[in-house]
């Protein structure tokens, strides 16, 4: 999400989005660069027809043409490549989603085909519990990586060594015969009860952490760890979106990468429940004015804060204008026109940034087989 923000708050006048499919290995991979160069062709084109000067272009683009003389770049890909290049800002992402070729030209970056990667349905969090490491991991159903963790224990083995030496006090004892002396260890630490304390103390101390990191997300979480810690940490816990179950087992012991598929089996299930709930919420409310599937009316309500919930089919473009001020919409299906963007892409971002539960998926999933489908608050 916060990758999200940047792309849509950070650009300076057009912005260039490149999307194209790639190759791990074979003979596809050699033809992955010209793949890129004719995208490249078209971003000209359409940077031109928006009233650049070629000196201006070529400027722009320098980054993105930079790649096509990198061979290491080009051996390591994966299923797709996303590209944003602007004047003040260029960013690449190789990712296991294969996309369609596709640039856009418009005042803002389009990210609608990265939303499958990006909106809560299929969008989880794994946090991994030992004695040795706490991990958070993002993942989604198709990629997963490592979160930074502020204000968060490094890990049970040193909190729990740091109470044990805080508590245990040394008392020197009478003098047992000559010239010895006995050492009293009086612990608040021992036995199990005590022992579970501690740790409910420190897990604690990451729900709290946690509770900075994952505010105002709705994203499910899932825990990692052996048996008897997962219990205790379900006590601490305040988060909303925790899951009951969890990845058992010594999570030190898997990859990054292992953890996200044994988790996304247990996630998987949840999105599935969600989106089917999500779309029976839409039909209760088809034919009111909670609810729509026409862009005249969805695109205004997400600028304003006012979709609870919102289908939108990828792939697909709804090509038009939306004056922000005056609120009025222009769609031009018929024919692209300088300064058009996507309107689905439009109300994709702006329900997302505005607290919204954003559902892409494919035409035929669609509620009414419409491009897009909106539950409104209000």
């Amino acid at each position: 999400m916060n990758e999200l923000r940047i792309l849509m708050e950070k650009p300076e006048g057009l912005c260039v989005s490149i999307f194209m499919p790639t190759h791990r290995a074979g003979e596809q991979t050699r033809q992955d660069p010209i793949r890129l160069k004719n995208l490249i062709r078209e971003a000209q084109r359409q940077l031109i027809s928006a009233g650049l000067t070629s000196k201006e272009t070529k400027e722009l683009l320098k980054p993105v043409k930079e790649l096509l003389r990198e061979a290491f770049f080009w051996q390591h890909q994966n299923d797709g490549l996303a590209i944003f290049s602007s004047a003040g800002l260029f960013r690449y992402y190789r990712l296991p989603l294969s996309f369609d070729e596709l640039v856009v030209v418009t005042r803002r970056f389009h990210i609608k085909p990265l939303l499958p990667l990006l909106t809560s349905d299929g969008r989880f969090y794994i946090l991994a519990l030992s004695q040795n490491k706490v991990r958070l991991v993002e993942g989604t159903r198709y990629t997963a990586s490592e979160v930074a963790l502020e204000d968060v224990p490094e890990s049970l083995a040193d909190t729990l060594r740091y109470d044990s030496e805080r508590n245990i006090q040394l008392h020197t004892a009478a003098p047992v015969g000559k010239g010895g002396q006995s050492a009293i260890f009086h612990g608040h630490g021992d036995g199990i009860d005590d022992a579970k304390t501690n740790i409910l103390k420190y897990f604690r101390q990451i729900d709290a952490g946690l509770g900075e990191l994952l505010q105002g997300e709705r994203a499910p979480l899932i825990l990692a760890g052996v048996d008897y810690l997962l219990p205790v940490y379900a006590k601490a816990n305040t988060y909303s979106y925790l899951l009951d179950d969890g990845v058992t087992g010594n999570p030190e012991e898997l990859s990054t990468e292992e953890l996200r598929n044994r988790a996304w089996a247990i996630a998987e299930p949840c999105f599935t429940k969600e989106r089917t709930e999500a779309s029976a919420r839409y039909q209760q409310f088809s034919g009111t004015q909670q609810a729509s599937s026409d862009p005249m009316k969805v695109v205004p309500a997400s600028y304003h804060g006012r979709i609870e919930m919102l289908f939108v089919a990828v792939g697909v473009q709804s090509w038009g204008t939306f004056d922000m001020e005056r609120g009025q919409i222009a769609l031009h299906q018929q024919e692209v026109q300088s300064g058009d963007e996507d309107l689905l892409d439009f109300a994709a971002i702006h329900t997302l940034l505005n607290g919204g539960v954003v559902f892409a998926v494919a035409l035929e999933q669609m509620p009414d087989k419409a491009n897009v489908a909106a539950v409104f608050r209000y």
